[in-house]
């Protein structure tokens, strides 16, 4: 949907199983053709897709998925090009991250979803993608320099990609708990490190043919943060302070995912109890957990899941934010909570100034979820996804 103050607002599809190009065909027909019917039936609706490897390989992807968007009135603007393999019905754990941004796949997968999107916008028209913040930090940390290159690599593609369509598709970095880029402070070295500098303006100018004074207005243009406001608050970032530093280092945010995380204000038996329920094989839910130490900011500690964080002996004073994607409209019962706080501070912010071009609403934990926990009831996805979108259009109005 497009915005009255700019940007494109839509929903992520990888709340929907998007295996095989079939799946993908069945979400686009099924559930996103009654969520658009019910929002803005003579309107463009925006569609966030996600495109498995499987699927993207699969001929005449970009020419069908044009016409179902032609036909449909479905308006492209971006993609999730994070999980590369399975998303839905078994576990995906840690190898959500793989392949890394070390390897050709993850380079070659991320072009092929390019491909697709520079086909599907309009001519002049710009897209993103949003994509694994470098890799799963225990098997890629100290290999920064190969990460770097990888997506230089990338970037090479997409400014001949942009050279050839005339259309401009931008990767969108997604900090998340224990990944490379972890927080915003980690993604701020690291472009500062390995991605802003001469030496990498002049890998990408002979990787593109270009000069380094053209590769270096190239990169950002073309290389961004996609800022998912669930993650940002697990780190209990703000907002106001997170935005800053991106902005103060000259990093763009192409992308934002509307996104709440699941809370607990003290981590005593009774909240812990409470939150067991939310353990599950499928997904990762990394937890961070905060005690007042006398600083601002609190001492931290991490923990790789959930069921890591449940099974740590003290705490029970500690606040705790867990890596779980609850509806953004979700008022768990005490002591259970969500950060919907923090996405209402982001969508302040973006209702003055535009925070990024593209708002992608992303609960993609439906199928898991314990709905009565979180006050959503027994209400289908699409009521749910409905409800979601209504949420963030209020608080956008």
């Amino acid at each position: 949907m497009r915005l009255s103050g700019g940007g494109t607002l839509g929903y992520c599809l990888n709340v929907h199983p998007t295996q095989s190009f079939a799946e993908v065909r069945a979400a686009l027909l099924g559930p996103v053709r009654e969520i658009k019917r019910r929002l803005c039936p003579d309107r463009p609706f925006g569609v966030g897709l996600r495109l498995s490897a499987e699927a993207a390989s699969e001929a005449g992807v970009a020419a069908e998925l044009a016409a179902i968007f032609d036909g449909e009135g479905f308006a492209a603007f971006t993609m999730n090009g994070f999980p590369y393999g399975r998303f839905h019905g078994a576990p995906v754990k840690e190898a959500v991250y793989e392949p890394d941004w070390t390897t050709a796949e993850r380079v070659a997968y991320s072009l092929s979803l390019a491909e697709t999107m520079a086909a599907l916008v309009p001519p002049g028209g710009f897209a993103t993608i949003s994509t694994v913040p470098g890799g799963y930090a225990p098997r890629v940390t100290g290999r920064e320099a190969a990460v770097a290159d990888g997506l230089l690599q990338a970037v090479a593609g997409l400014v001949r990609l942009e050279q050839s369509t005339g259309r401009t598709v931008a990767l969108a970095l997604e900090p998340e708990p224990w990944c490379l880029l972890d927080s915003t402070a980690d993604a701020v070295t690291f472009f500062r490190a390995h991605l802003f500098t001469d030496a990498a303006a002049r890998r990408l100018g002979a990787l593109a043919g270009l000069t380094a004074d053209e590769a270096a207005a190239a990169l950002p243009r073309h290389l961004g943060l996609c800022l998912d406001v669930c993650h940002m608050a697990v780190n209990f970032e703000e907002p106001v302070e997170t935005l800053a530093a991106l902005a103060a280092a000259g990093i763009p945010i192409h992308k934002v995912q509307l996104s709440a995380a699941l809370r607990i204000e003290r981590a005593d038996a009774v909240a812990r109890e409470r939150l067991a329920a939310f353990r599950d094989a499928v997904y990762l839910h990394q937890t961070v957990a905060r005690a007042a130490d006398g600083t601002a900011a609190g001492r931290l500690r991490r923990f790789v899941d959930l069921p890591q964080a449940l099974e740590s002996p003290g705490g029970e004073d500690e606040e705790w934010r867990v890596h779980f994607h609850v509806p953004v409209f979700a008022e768990p019962e005490p002591p259970l909570d969500s950060t919907s706080g923090a996405l209402e501070g982001v969508l302040a912010i973006h209702r003055g100034r535009p925070v990024a071009p593209h708002l992608e609403v992303e609960t993609y934990t439906w199928d898991v979820l314990p709905a009565e926990a979180c006050g959503a009831g027994a209400m289908s996805v699409v009521d749910g996804i409905e409800r979601e979108l209504r949420w963030v259009l209020e608080r956008l109005s």
